[in-house]
């Protein structure tokens, strides 16, 4: 048998295909040939240029049966092929073993493996590399076993100097003998650590085997960024499902999910506080604030049509009927209204919370008809008797925007704090009337009601707070001790309106 020494490639080590490019293509190759780009020619007494071997989509090269009758992995008494495997930190290539000059330390660190040629043809590259077509490129790749007649292929193999690169060249040499790759191939872990190499060797059925168990099993955050790194290696086809689980087909993917989390949360899920809570959770945590703000406000504005189509069609109903169907209809609307206030109140809240109420403290400010109907139906008394807590939730709508004006939460302009304040107050003087139809806890609500509203008043103009100020008397009329907000609102008016005219001050 020859040794390493006894043949040179020109003079030249015949180095390996560094580039491979993937080319899409329904036919299937040859079982012993490989895409080869014979076209490079090079000048005598120069380094010949790399062939370029190219991946296809073909199938199998060879019957997977066909790898136990070759022979086993490893086994030198019936091995046509010699394999070396040399760490190297600066690329990773095939040469023929005559041109192949490493330094004693590295040699001292390869692993020789005896592998068989038909088994190998299962790997584009090394199908290619003891092909004849290859050997009359490299001049002399293989040498003649004297003592047993058998043609022997010597390959050369460079690979990355890392603790585990060995290991995994081994598992897929090994795996080139296996029947069941899908069975071999048992964990992510290990598909994403071979699949690399099994690209880089043009195995493509361990390649198929890698992604679909990749393709069918869940990933961890790190193992996502793996499959992340492999999608630029892999062709259109291959990458499809990974791509279509890694990222959306368009880019308002997330706004969508958002919006329908929030309806189902506010309209259908049974549990409703658990989704409420859990929603809530993921809008806090979302990376977004803008998309936040655009789902939030839509929802607002879609609920809030609905306590005021409910209204108008319950203060005006636009049918005939029985004394009772009448009530059936306007109990159903008022349903409609309380159950849509219900779900603007904890919209409002959630956009309080991420900072993004702007619009909502402008269309409350904007309901001049809504309060009008509001005030209109608590003089009837069909509320009182199925939907006492109307009330409350208004107010506590109300009272939740209006608070976030005044610690600043919302900037809200002069026009939208006197317009909130100016058509909201009416229906606050009017519920105080009724107070004892919505229970205990409805006068703190109140008077933490007046004392916002009377702080927004003093943030006014004074020609503004004194309009408002006035409607704000009936504040006084439970205990004056009691109302001690309301003596401070209006000393501060008295001070600031007896100053000087401001053409006074400026001189």
């Amino acid at each position: 048998m020859s040794t390493a020494d006894d043949h040179n490639c020109d003079g030249a080590a015949v180095t390996a295909p560094k580039k491979k490019q993937r080319i899409g293509s329904s036919s299937c190759l040859s079982s012993t040939l490989a895409v080869i780009d014979l076209s490079d020619e090079s000048p005598k007494g120069r380094p010949r240029k790399p062939l370029l071997l190219r991946r296809t989509s073909s199938h199998s090269l060879c019957n997977a049966s066909s790898s136990s009758a070759a022979g086993d992995f490893n086994d030198p008494s019936t091995a046509d092929v010699i394999l070396s495997l040399r760490p190297d930190r600066q690329s990773s290539s095939f040469d023929c073993v005559d041109g192949f000059a490493e330094s004693s330390s590295i040699a001292a660190a390869e692993t020789q493996i005896y592998l068989h040629s038909r088994v190998l043809r299962r790997s584009k590259y090394f199908a290619a590399l003891i092909s004849d077509r290859w050997q009359q490129q490299s001049d002399a790749s293989s040498s003649m076993d004297d003592e047993n007649c058998r043609k022997i292929h010597r390959i050369n193999h460079r690979i990355p100097a890392s603790n585990d690169s060995m290991n995994d060249y081994l598992t897929v040499l090994k795996l080139l003998y296996s029947d069941d790759l899908l069975f071999s191939i048992d964990n992510l872990s290990t598909a994403l650590d071979l699949i690399p190499i099994a690209l880089e060797l043009l195995f493509e059925d361990c390649v198929r085997a890698c992604i679909k168990l990749i393709e069918a099993v869940p990933w961890s955050e790190d193992e996502e960024k793996r499959v992340l790194s492999l999608i630029p290696l892999l062709s259109e086809e291959e990458s499809k499902e990974l791509l279509a689980r890694l990222s959306p087909l368009k880019n308002d993917s997330s706004e969508e999910m958002l919006h329908g989390l929030i309806l189902s949360a506010i309209h259908s899920h049974s549990n409703m506080a658990f989704a409420k809570a859990f929603v809530a959770k993921l809008l806090r945590d979302f990376s977004s604030r803008e998309t936040a703000r655009k789902v939030l406000d839509a929802a607002f504005e879609k609920s809030l049509r609905i306590v005021k189509q409910s209204l108008e069609e319950y203060l005006s109903p636009d049918f005939r009927g029985s004394h009772d169907e009448t009530e059936a209809i306007q109990r159903l609307n008022l349903h409609s209204a309380v159950t849509n206030l219900k779900h603007v109140l904890w919209l409002v809240e959630r956009m309080i919370e991420l900072r993004v109420a702007d619009t909502a403290v402008k269309a409350w400010s904007e309901q001049a008809s809504l309060t009008a109907d509001l005030r209109r139906a608590f003089l009837d008394d069909l509320w009182r008797a199925f939907f006492p807590g109307l009330p409350s939730v208004v107010l506590r709508c109300t009272c939740r925007l209006a608070n976030a004006i005044v610690t600043g939460n919302i900037l809200a302009a002069r026009q939208v704090r006197m317009k909130l304040v100016r058509d909201w107050l009416p229906v606050l003087i009017i519920c105080r009337e009724r107070v004892s139809i919505i229970g205990s806890n409805s006068m703190s609500l109140y008077v933490e009601l007046e004392e916002i509203f009377l702080r927004i008043i003093s943030t006014l103009p004074v020609s503004d707070a004194q309009e408002l100020l006035q409607q704000c008397l009936s504040f006084s009329t439970r205990n004056i001790d009691d109302c001690p907000h309301l003596v401070d609102a209006f000393t501060t008016w008295f001070r600031r309106a007896n100053r000087p005219p401001q053409s006074d001050l400026g001189e």
